[in-house]
């Protein structure tokens, strides 16, 4: 593995430089709600947008109240709805009506992993549809995207709903992915066929092998044997080491983050709800870029 030196030598021009500097500074975290994770928030600067978890171990619910408290501290939060866990119409103007009685300005929709839906809707552009026909104070709505496909759907099928979900969203986050080639040709691929939404690039946290272990059997063994099937080679090389830090990555994207027809607005950190050490990490990797 390159160090941090060599990899800095390999960005070719200040432009790329600029932008993964850039890119890093607008990351926000995504959680999932455990009984202590708002606790572990207050390392993060104000304002910082906080992206909330819909499980499907947990439902919707929790989402919302957590969403709610969070945002009262003054988080610019986004909670997740995912389709599979909305029951019908009604359910989604509840949801809606909660939403609207917070801070909160931005949503996101994907489908989710629930295996048995809790109603009526089993996609996102489903839900997405009847979010559009129903008044509400949303001034951004993100959908998820699929750089390495999805084990249930195949790629045609993802590549028609992402044109299709365009529509009622203003942006899209990637899934989590450790091949920044794999990246580049799939933005290049789907910017050829129509899709102009900004891309939040979906980024492994740095993280310690032996607490994403125990965070993810907290949140239910279900979740724990979804997240390790579904993610396959990506959860082995994650759990390789002791220790794994993004930085590789990074640089591996730089090109793509400076070139304004991959029209990438910044990272999506997965940070298994380990904030401390991908704050911590994220502030580190500033500093070092400043000091370059």
């Amino acid at each position: 593995m390159k160090t941090q030196e060599a990899l800095m030598k390999d960005i070719k021009s200040a432009a790329q430089r600029q932008a993964l500097s850039v890119a890093i500074r607008k990351s926000y975290m995504e959680i999932f709600p455990t009984a202590t994770i708002e606790s572990k928030l207050d390392v993060l600067e104000p304002s910082s947008y906080v992206a909330i978890t819909c499980s499907p171990t947990k439902g919707v619910r929790e989402t919302l109240e957590m969403a709610h408290r969070v945002a009262d501290r003054g988080f610019r939060v986004v909670p997740h709805v995912a389709a599979r866990m909305v029951r019908d119409k009604t359910h989604l103007r509840e949801i809606i009506k909660r939403l609207d009685d917070t801070p909160i300005v931005s949503l996101f929709v994907p489908g989710g992993d629930a295996e048995n839906p809790a109603g009526n809707y089993t996609r996102a552009l489903d839900l997405l549809r009847d979010i559009s026909d129903i008044d509400h104070k949303f001034k951004e709505i993100g959908i998820a995207a699929h750089p390495e496909g999805h084990p249930f759907v195949s790629d045609e099928v993802l590549m028609d709903q992402l044109l299709e979900k365009q529509e009622y969203a203003h942006y899209f986050v990637t899934q989590m992915c450790f091949d920044a080639g794999a990246i580049g040709t799939w933005l290049r691929d789907i910017r050829d066929r129509g899709v102009i939404l900004p891309a939040w690039v979906g980024l492994p946290g740095a993280s310690d092998r032996s607490a994403l272990l125990k965070i993810s059997l907290r949140i239910g063994v279900g979740d724990s044997l979804r997240y390790l099937k579904k993610q396959g080679k990506n959860a082995r090389r994650l759990m390789a080491a002791r220790k794994y830090k993004p930085d590789e990555l990074l640089f591996e994207l730089a090109p793509l983050l400076a070139d304004p027809a991959f029209n990438i607005s910044g990272h999506h950190i997965y940070c298994f709800n380990q904030v401390e050490r991908a704050e911590q990490w994220r502030h580190d990797f500033i500093e070092r870029m400043k000091s370059k």
